[in-house]
């Protein structure tokens, strides 16, 4: 297995492993690994790969848990966010997206440390949350953070709340690919390479459930935000 391989491997398993046990931040925690060996447009076009093997399964699974009006609302503002970040992705340059990368997660893990309070949205910031998330996912495959702000302000149970961020990961991920595909940056090639990494995948979410059954949450969130800020200052740094 040559350098690229190994840390694809390592990065998908890292990653969807802790996406399995915290409900987000795949992406975050595995492109570090993909960055040190690919562009960041071949990093994100295998994090779709996986995104979409794994997210089909939860959203079956959580269905009548998910808020469906709100997916409807903001579908379209995430498209067109979507379509403007792989725009972004396709013809901006790689070493300010990496910047900016390390400073959006910095950003992230010190607004979770600061004391949670209500954030009332009014009903245009659907649009602009939806959009921005869509253009993160487009361009770093990193809009689950702006989501769980919209849909937290939505609803109040935990079970809708987490259902439905797998319909909007989902929902993102079905809009990403093809239009990944159209754009030249999603290839035979990576599909091919995805394949050897897919047990390793499979492993990562089997493990992460069990993790996730038996570890203490608070000690989780810890762990997640020390990974996340450690990726971020790696980010900065590395040129």
């Amino acid at each position: 297995m040559d350098m690229m391989l190994l840390l694809l491997t390592i990065g998908i398993f890292t990653g969807f492993f802790v996406q399995t046990i915290t409900g987000f931040a795949g992406a975050l925690i595995a492109l570090p690994f993909l960055l040190l060996v690919m562009p960041l447009s071949d990093a994100i076009a295998y994090l779709s790969i996986f995104y979409f093997i794994s997210t089909p399964i939860h959203v079956y699974k959580e269905w009548k848990y998910i808020d469906k009006p709100l997916l409807k609302k903001i579908a379209l503002s995430s498209f067109i966010g979507l379509i403007v970040g792989i725009v972004v992705l396709t013809y901006g340059k790689p070493m300010i997206l990496k910047k900016a990368l390390g400073i959006f997660i910095i950003l992230f893990v010190l607004n979770s440390l600061r004391t949670k309070k209500e954030i009332q949205l009014i009903s245009k910031m659907k649009f602009i949350l939806g959009f921005l998330g869509g253009f993160f996912s487009g361009v770093f495959s990193t809009g689950g953070p702006l989501y769980v702000v919209l849909v937290n302000n939505e609803t109040s149970d935990v079970k809708t709340l987490r259902a439905t961020m797998f319909g909007i990961l989902g929902l993102v991920t079905l809009m990403r690919i093809p239009v990944l595909a159209f754009e030249g940056i999603l290839t035979l090639n990576q599909l091919c390479n995805a394949l050897y990494v897919l047990p390793f995948f499979i492993l990562a979410l089997v493990l992460g459930k069990k993790v996730y059954l038996k570890l203490n949450d608070a000690l989780l969130k810890k762990i997640m935000l020390g990974l996340l800020f450690l990726s971020g200052i790696m980010l900065l740094i590395k040129n």
